[in-house]
């Protein structure tokens, strides 16, 4: 018999948050059984740091309001400004929040036009919010009607119609699980609990995220038992063959919880990578934070993932037109690959289903650039050096690029790299002139055998103590930039 769940799903995607140690400890024996697990992933491992770029879908019920509650924007409430908070932004009591679902009716929805986007962008594997912080799932759950089977007229299994538009256009799939916030059933996520025994979240408020104005009457581990544990084993058993399981924020949760959540998974599909944000250090691969670039680069121990918005909201925003360009896009990805990460860029599809016209050209134009520049994304590597040239651009979160907006000026002599096997990569991401030169490429780096413009085929050059100066075809068309590949 299903749970009666009276909240919907709230996709809240990466967080940029500090998580303290729990308050307990884990027995050793399970301590080596998931360091035995984590280190059995090698080949998931491999696919993922060549994969490079991903998609990110935030998709739930809160994408009907957009952003707005009686009228009230988000930017108006309490933080985080961000779209599908909107029931924690405006504090909506569980029962109101889940009448949204009698009107999720998106009949623009298209898993396979969707999937053939993310494709078509460049991206190797797609993530979506199969349960957000709201507790609304966007499958069928046989544990709770709180779902977009039982309470809606839409009646569509979305992650089996994205898992399978995945399998048949060959791009790696992987969802989302709000396990440690769930708005509608998680009860208040132990921040009473916490405040009664004197525990403390590191550099966060101690209720931050959790449902203290409308909590379940049921406790946490009740939540977990009945909700949350086996809806995560439902999606394990009902679509294989996925690549990764993103769990988020988990303060508040003690060891043997977020061990459970580890094990569930690996029990069923144990070639599935899970981020760091299941807690209490038991991820795979690491989450600098949200629209976040990493400089200290020797603090990230595992491989890593920077999550990152096409406007400034994960959920649908009907407000904010702050577009990422191709060119910013662009950005993000050859700097984040420069040092050595991935790139999952999200989209957030209206509350009809369908995907905002500047996301789906934008991509487009992207898709364009990998077609013929991919060589030096895909696969590589970090070189010694992640960059030459004097732009300098500090990307430190969510609030920070929506603060100061994308602001630059690329020049000629701004060169990215990557390296595979004996190439080295330069990328540029302005129009190519007549002569270009890379200092970086001088006489140090060992005698240059060719030189080749992607797309182009070989072109001519010299090297010496100053660098490698190659002349590029006259008027070349590369508005979004182009690729110098050096053979040694």
């Amino acid at each position: 018999m299903k749970l009666r769940i009276l909240f919907p799903l709230v996709l809240m995607c990466a967080a940029q948050f500090s998580y303290a140690a729990p308050p307990d400890k884990l027995p050793e024996v399970h301590l080596k059984e998931w360091k035995a697990m984590n280190e059995s992933k090698a080949e998931t491992m491999q696919w993922f740091k060549d994969s490079k770029f991903g998609m990110f879908i935030h998709w739930g019920l809160y994408s009907i309001p957009g952003g707005v509650w009686d009228g009230q924007k988000i930017h108006e409430m309490r933080r985080p400004h961000v779209a599908e908070w909107i029931q924690h932004a405006a504090e909506v009591p569980r029962a109101e929040y889940a009448q949204l679902a009698k009107s999720f009716n998106p009949i623009h929805f298209d898993a396979e036009a969707i999937v053939k986007l993310a494709k078509a962008a460049g991206m190797r594997y797609l993530v979506i919010t199969a349960k957000h912080h709201d507790g609304f799932a966007l499958y069928d759950s046989r544990v709770s009607d709180f779902d977009v089977m039982d309470a809606t007229p839409f009646k569509r299994d979305i992650i089996r119609e994205l898992h399978d538009a995945c399998k048949k256009e060959g791009l790696a799939f992987g969802v989302y699980y709000s396990h440690n916030i769930d708005w509608a059933d998680g009860s208040d996520c132990r921040a009473a609990e916490y405040k009664e025994k004197g525990w403390t979240i590191e550099n966060q408020n101690l209720a931050f995220g959790a449902n203290t104005w409308d909590p379940s009457p049921n406790t946490f581990q009740e939540y977990l038992d009945n909700k949350a544990y086996p809806q995560v084993k439902e999606l394990m058993e009902n679509y294989p063959d996925m690549k990764c399981l993103w769990y988020d924020m988990p303060w508040r949760m003690d060891a043997e919880q977020s061990f459970n959540f580890y094990k569930i998974v690996y029990d069923i599909q144990p070639q599935i990578i899970i981020t760091h944000r299941i807690g209490n250090g038991f991820g795979d691969y690491t989450i600098p934070g949200d629209n976040k670039i990493p400089e200290n680069l020797d603090d990230l121990k595992k491989p890593w993932e920077t999550v990152g918005t096409f406007n400034n909201s994960w959920g649908f925003n009907g407000y904010d037109q702050d577009w990422k360009s191709p060119q910013e896009i662009l950005f993000w990805l050859i700097e984040i690959v420069s040092k050595g990460g991935n790139y999952m860029l999200n989209i957030g599809p209206t509350g009809l289903g369908g995907v905002p016209t500047e996301s789906v050209g934008n991509l487009q134009a992207v898709g364009a650039w990998l077609d013929v520049n991919g060589e030096a994304v895909y696969g590589t590597s970090k070189w010694k050096l992640t960059k030459e040239g004097i732009t300098q651009l500090s990307m430190g979160g969510t609030g920070d690029r929506e603060k100061r907006g994308f602001q630059f000026d690329f020049t000629a002599e701004d060169f990215w790299f990557t390296q595979k096997d004996d190439s080295l990569y330069a990328i540029s991401l302005v129009p190519a002139k007549e002569t270009v030169t890379v200092k970086s490429f001088d006489t140090g780096i060992g005698k240059v055998k060719s030189v080749e413009l992607l797309g182009h085929g070989k072109v001519d050059f010299s090297q010496d103590e100053n660098g490698l100066t190659a002349t590029l075809p006259a008027r070349l068309k590369s508005e979004l930039g182009f690729v110098l590949k050096v053979n040694r």
